[in-house]
Parts: structure tokens; C-alpha cells; sequence
């Protein structure tokens, strides 16, 4: 009985991951070097014009996602913490984005495909601003938002665990 459970299991566990990926996109976080000493392990970074975020970690290395950065004029760039960890969040269009887009609800629910922020977010110190994930994976490594940064929702998923509140987040231009 157990082994018939377990050859189940495992069908159902390869069926899944076919599913996923197949579904994954061709770049993913990767591992590189990263020799720029004047970020400490445990900071990301943000790099605007390069579509990147790294996680900077010991031994001259990050880990490297591509993302979705702000449109031009308005990525922002400079210091802020992570204050808050967010799980399939629900979102609020700011004020700016209100006038460009008057037809949006007010709340869009977490979960609900139309909700831009993905399946999580981290805000951030100063501001409006959020690293999040997208349902709309098109849009990353292209500069589209708002000011906040984008990441696939494995990416975000995968850095979600990685960091917690108060980590320092730099962005470049």
C-alpha cells in the first residue's frame, strides 16, 4: 500500500512540476560575481538601468533577477528598508495612478488576477514603493511601472524568503 501511495505522489509531483515548468521563463534568478564593495551582504540592489536586482551575499557574490523597473521619470533611485512583507496583497492604485486610469477600483483584492501586485510584495521606507510580483510576466525586464519593481512571482517568491524587514534596499540609476 505504501509504495502504490508513494508511486502515486510521485506522478502527481512530476505532473506538477512539468506544469510549472513549462510555465517558468528562460531567466531566472541566477548566481554571479559581485565585486562592488560598497554594498554589505544582505543589501539589494537595484541597478534601473540594467533591469536587474541583486542580492548581495558573502564571497563576492548576489543572486540576480530581472525586473520591471519604473517607467522613465519615474524609477526612483536612492536608499529605503524593506518595513513590510505582504502575501498575495491586496492593492490600491495610488493618486498618480488614478488620474492616468479614473476606471480602477479602489481595492483590488489579493489574489484576483487583475491585482498587479503578484502573489507578494515588500514595501518600502519611502514611500509608495514595492518590490512585488506581476500577473503580467510580459512586463518584466522592461521599464513600465510606476516606480516600484517588478519580479516574477517564483523570483519575488524566492526573495521573499531570503530577506526580511529592514533590509537595506539601494537603487541605482
Amino acid at each position: 500500500m505504501r509504495i502504490k501511495a508513494l508511486s502515486l505522489t510521485i506522478a502527481f509531483l512530476s505532473i506538477v512540476v512539468g506544469l510549472l515548468g513549462s510555465a517558468m521563463p528562460s531567466q531566472a534568478a541566477e548566481l554571479v560575481g559581485f565585486h562592488d564593495q560598497r554594498f554589505r551582504p544582505g543589501t539589494i540592489v537595484i541597478r534601473n538601468s540594467e533591469r536587474r536586482l541583486y542580492l548581495v551575499l558573502r564571497g563576492g557574490q548576489a543572486i540576480r533577477y530581472k525586473v520591471a523597473v519604473g517607467k522613465p521619470a519615474k524609477a526612483w533611485t536612492g536608499q529605503a528598508q524593506i518595513v513590510g512583507k505582504h502575501l498575495r496583497p491586496d492593492w490600491s492604485p495610488s493618486a498618480e495612478v488614478r488620474r492616468d486610469f479614473p476606471h480602477l477600483p479602489a481595492v483590488i483584492r489579493g489574489g484576483a488576477p487583475n491585482n498587479p501586485m503578484g502573489v507578494a510584495a515588500m514595501t518600502l521606507s519611502n514611500g509608495n514603493y514595492a518590490i512585488h510580483g506581476t500577473n503580467r510576466p510580459g512586463s518584466i525586464g522592461r521599464a513600465v511601472s510606476y516606480g516600484c519593481i517588478r519580479m516574477a512571482n517564483h523570483d519575488i517568491s524566492d526573495l521573499f524568503q531570503r530577506v526580511g524587514v529592514r533590509t537595506p534596499v539601494i537603487a541605482l540609476p
